[in-house]
């Protein structure tokens, strides 16, 4: 028997090999791929409230959810197949500055830009129509 320090073990040619270090695979597979920027179930739930209530006042028709690499957007469409009149962006980088949450217009303009959701949200108080 051959002395070794602990840790370390030989190969079938007697090659050393040097110990390695666990890895946490959620970690690494983020690094390879990192998941995307979502909204989570109380952000959503706000969201969904005031979709609803300017579907119920015949303004807003449709929606889509778009999970992206740098930022979550639910964008809301007269109808379907149209570019969308407004979208609601999640971008967490902005979080420290000038806060996550994002209301814009169909031609890119910021309506409102905050750190809390419902604070943003109530851009759409206003009886923002949109112009046919």
């Amino acid at each position: 028997m051959t002395e070794q320090p602990e840790g370390q073990r030989q190969d079938a040619e007697g090659a050393d090999k040097s110990p390695t270090s666990v890895v946490d695979l959620e970690i690494y597979r983020q690094s390879l791929d990192p998941l995307p920027v979502t909204f989570h179930r109380r952000e959503l739930d706000a969201i969904l409230w005031i979709y609803g209530r300017m579907v119920g006042e015949g303004d807003w028709r449709d929606y889509a959810i778009d999970h992206l690499k740098d930022k979550a957007v639910f964008s809301v469409f007269k109808r379907a197949g149209e570019y969308p009149l407004y979208r609601i962006e999640k971008n967490p980088k902005l979080a420290a500055k000038q806060g996550a949450f994002a209301v814009v217009a169909t031609d890119g303009r910021i309506l409102k830009r905050g750190h809390d959701l419902k604070q943003v949200l109530k851009v759409f108080d206003k009886s923002l129509k949109a112009h046919d």
